[in-house]
């Protein structure tokens, strides 16, 4: 087995867990996707596609660190493949940027981030879908604690000035994923 095999494998792996309901092959498809579907808009795809690939390697719903730890594998995987160090760091700095969801001066990044969180702004089905997955994720707590953690993430959401960085996305995906925060709350 070549090199690119073995870390495709551990990929395949890591997202096909028995506790990855959402966080799973499915999504690295949506987000490849969505970032095919925006290539002309990036600069560096193949350092975007890595992310993607790494962005959630890492996925324990008890731990606060899994962007870090991802992150962190991200940098010896591509090192092994002997990726320059400059595409390393963007790699690493895109993948940490999925925790906090801000923005960022660097375009690829923003569009990473977005393609993270369109799911928000997706059809109401599909987004009911992704919630019911995410509960499943974390269902190692009870209702009261997951309830109060899970608005304290939406509310977040709903207090950013805007939820997609991109211009492309707060125009096509923003009213929908404000509409679909507002009802899981029980405010539409």
């Amino acid at each position: 087995m070549g090199l690119i095999d073995e870390l495709w494998n551990e990929i395949e792996k890591n997202y096909s867990g028995k506790n990855r309901h959402y966080h799973n092959l499915n999504h690295l498809e949506f987000m490849m996707k969505l970032a095919f579907e925006y290539k002309s808009e990036l600069v560096d795809i193949d350092t975007l596609l890595f992310s993607v690939f790494y962005h959630d390697i890492v996925y324990n719903s008890k731990r606060s660190d899994n962007e870090l730890k991802s992150a962190e594998i991200a940098k010896v995987r591509l090192k092994r493949l002997g990726l320059p160090s400059d595409r390393i760091t963007k790699c690493h700095e895109q993948i940490l940027a999925t925790k906090e969801h801000g923005n960022d001066t660097e375009s690829d990044t923003n569009f990473l981030v977005d393609f993270d969180l369109a799911i928000l702004g997706d059809e109401h089905e599909n987004y009911l879908d992704y919630t019911k997955k995410i509960r499943k994720e974390y269902s190692v707590y009870p209702d009261f604690f997951y309830n109060k953690g899970r608005k304290k993430v939406l509310r977040h959401f709903l207090e950013m000035d805007r939820i997609f960085k991109t211009n492309e996305f707060k125009m096509n995906f923003e009213e929908q994923a404000r509409k679909n925060i507002r009802t899981e709350l029980g405010e539409e």
